[in-house]
């Protein structure tokens, strides 16, 4: 079994003749075949906020109607591997933003898992995000929706390459009002004043409370928006939706409209804002030319009920390390390019939306910190088999859980918001089998201890060149 990985940082002959044949490559992308120049391929990422493995119809919902999502999938591709960086909102998207893991960046932590609206920390300034790399190949770039990698003013998405930004700073259910009803019952009948959340356009709060019976709505009218006025260069647009993080809202359109009550309304919503995105698309002529993501942040908020959506057939969810909490359903689409109807059902992850983006902008990939993604084109072109055959699993700033090939070993679990009392920690590790047992069901530890072995090997060798970046998280604000 391979064990590929990016432990190994001393340049070669070879490893310099690869660097060369994939700038060969990168530039052959953006050439016709008359080798004249061609405009190099925008790019939009659709995330989603909570949506688990299984809320999507093509992917086994009953009763959730999601057709653009469906036929985004029929003409695109789904991959069935696909995991985030973490399990939690703000460590998932620094991942994503970067292509490193969390821990690198010091946008982890085991004591406050996520931004809040007392925290004095954010994405670092020397961190390099997908909108810088594209924004330096003449990209007009655009964040849409949720941010959750720092709400102070050098943190904002416009300090991070972004040319404009619009949405939430943090989630939905942050500013808390102390005259909401208690506990939960805010979110069974949540109404807009329960909630003191700011809406901000660029560095500018425009809204407070924001309507969040309104979000996904306006949300889908700035992407439009951007890309129609964006139609005559290279663009990114990252739209990151604030739902179907609780409290769940809906446009008065969309209420009783799914069999799966408010949550469910919720996930159609953003099934139409899909729609929406890719029409424009087509009705633009930018179809053949733009790489569509549509993915979620982590998996399902089971504790939240029938508010909460599902996994699947996949275990746990939202802040666990079990595949629910950090597997998601992914749909990659590009007419023209990615085959139509297409599977892969090899391992992928947000973490290789960077290089992968960075490659077909005819960009460099940062050559002066150790990256944790992977090039997809092969995989999604079908030209061959996808270059990434590890995950690692942290919570936190720490590794509980490996990937490796189709085995996955757990050194540590815990439930996702129980106290440190539930934290097991294995010796020998827990081993499934994931091809044969998605589900996480069957330890087969005791069978196969030369795969644990390599899966130590691996995680020796990640440790070893390890190096974690300041704490992020832990910082407050003294006053406000």
């Amino acid at each position: 079994m391979s064990t590929r990985t990016h432990a190994a940082m001393v340049p070669t002959f070879a490893a310099a003749a690869v660097l060369l044949t994939l700038g060969l490559a990168a530039e052959s992308e953006l050439r016709g075949e008359d080798s004249a120049p061609r405009r190099p391929p925008n790019l939009v990422i659709i995330f989603a906020d909570d949506m688990g493995y299984g809320d999507i119809a093509s992917w086994g919902h009953p009763s959730i109607h999601t057709p653009h999502l469906d036929q985004m999938a029929a003409e695109g591709q789904k991959w069935t591997s696909f995991y985030v960086a973490a399990s939690v909102c703000t460590p998932s998207r620094a991942g994503l933003m970067t292509g490193r893991l969390p821990i690198r960046s010091g946008m982890c932590s085991d004591t406050r898992r996520v931004l809040f609206p007392d925290s004095a920390g954010g994405l670092p300034d020397e961190e390099i995000t997908i909108a810088e790399i594209l924004s330096g190949r003449g990209y007009a770039t655009a964040c849409v929706g949720k941010w959750h990698l720092g709400h102070l003013p050098q943190y904002l998405p416009i300090r991070h390459g972004f040319d404009r930004y619009f949405g939430l700073p943090y989630s939905n259910d942050m500013d808390r009002v102390a005259s909401s009803p208690p506990g939960r019952q805010a979110f069974l009948a949540p109404e807009i004043s329960f909630w003191n959340v700011p809406l901000i356009r660029d560095a500018e709060i425009i809204e407070r409370p924001a309507d969040q019976t309104t979000l996904t709505k306006r949300y889908t009218e700035e992407a439009v928006r951007f890309i129609r006025e964006s139609r005559g260069q290279p663009f990114f647009l990252y739209l990151a939706h604030t739902m179907p993080h609780v409290p769940l809202f809906r446009s008065p359109e969309f209420v009783g409209r799914s069999l799966r009550g408010l949550y469910g309304d919720v996930i159609e919503e953003i099934d139409w804002s899909v729609g929406q995105v890719l029409q424009t698309l087509r009705e633009e002529g930018l179809a053949e030319n733009t790489w569509v993501v549509f993915t979620s942040d982590n998996g399902p908020w089971l504790s939240y009920d029938e508010q909460g959506g599902s996994a699947g057939l996949l275990r746990n969810g939202k802040g666990s390390t079990w595949e629910g909490g950090m597997r998601v359903p992914c749909v990659m689409w590009w007419p023209g390019r990615i085959p139509a109807g297409s599977f892969v059902r090899e391992m992928g992850s947000t973490l290789d939306i960077l290089p992968t983006a960075a490659h077909l902008a005819g960009a460099e990939v940062p050559q002066d910190r150790v990256m944790d993604g992977f090039d997809l084109r092969a995989a999604m072109f079908g030209t061959g088999p996808s270059p990434r055959n590890h995950m690692f699993f942290y919570r936190g700033r720490q590794l509980y859980a490996v990937r490796l090939g189709p085995y996955k070993a757990h050194f540590i679990t815990q439930e996702p918001y129980s106290a440190n009392a539930n934290r097991q920690v294995h010796e020998p590790p827990l081993l499934f089998h994931l091809e044969v047992d998605p589900g996480e069901h069957w330890d087969v530890a005791s069978a196969h201890p030369e795969v644990i072995a390599e899966i130590r090997e691996l995680v020796a060798r990640h440790q070893a060149e390890l190096q974690p970046g300041e704490p992020q998280l832990d910082k407050k604000i003294t006053q406000r």
